[in-house]
């Protein structure tokens, strides 16, 4: 036991879910504020596909055993992982606060009536539409493709590097297809992704550190 918590004592970060659940769950009660509704035009082209709920469900295995998989196997790409992750996690979160937003996109009369529109059904039902600029869900899953992509022992496996770009596209695409999000949140949501990634996997901080 004390061998094992010796070589995966880093998996201590993974703690930091529990201030974001609490702090997460915070703000979805929150009912005195007024919120900023998430819309553009494009929203209006985007059509209601309960078929993206799968990809859309997927993102909670996605994630976890991609952290998982890096906990395992590699020390420094879990490390880099988590970073990208928590941090983008965490901004979302103080974004959320100082700025409430919300979105009025959701279908209030579903076109079709199947298991598919039963669970999009569901997650409105569980999760409020507030809380959704930048999208979780899209920056999660592009933090999730990068650590793959940039974690070597799987460089030798296209088939679960090329499936984790399908799946991560996927996911993102699903966020707007069942409603869950806006146009805006999407594009956010990837912004803020691609800063984390120069902060993360792009400077070289052992250099810096040889400069001083």
């Amino acid at each position: 036991m004390k061998e094992l918590l010796k070589n995966y004592k880093h998996a201590f970060i993974l703690l930091y879910m529990f201030i974001y659940f609490i702090w997460f769950f915070l703000l979805e009660g929150r009912d005195d504020v007024t919120f900023t509704n998430m819309y553009c035009i494009i929203d209006d082209y985007i059509p209601f596909l309960e078929i993206f709920v799968i990809p859309y469900i997927l993102w909670f295995l996605y994630i976890a055993v991609t952290v998982l998989y890096m906990l395992f196997t590699s020390k420094e790409d879990f490390i880099k992982c988590c970073a990208f992750l928590f941090i983008g996690m965490t901004i979302c979160l103080i974004i959320y606060t100082i700025w409430p937003n919300a979105q009025n996109l959701r279908v209030s009369e579903f076109p079709r009536n199947n298991i598919l529109t039963d669970l999009v059904n569901m997650f409105y039902t569980a999760d409020t539409s507030t809380n959704v600029c930048p999208s979780i869900h899209v920056f999660n899953s592009i933090g999730a493709n990068i650590a793959i992509w940039h974690c070597n022992k799987l460089k030798t496996h296209p088939v679960i590097r090329y499936g984790s770009l399908l799946l991560c596209i996927s996911i993102c695409l699903s966020t707007m297809f069942i409603k869950q999000h806006s146009f805006v949140d999407f594009v956010c949501g990837g912004i803020l992704a691609l800063i984390m990634y120069i902060f993360v996997y792009r400077i070289d901080y052992s250099k810096l550190k040889k400069t001083h």
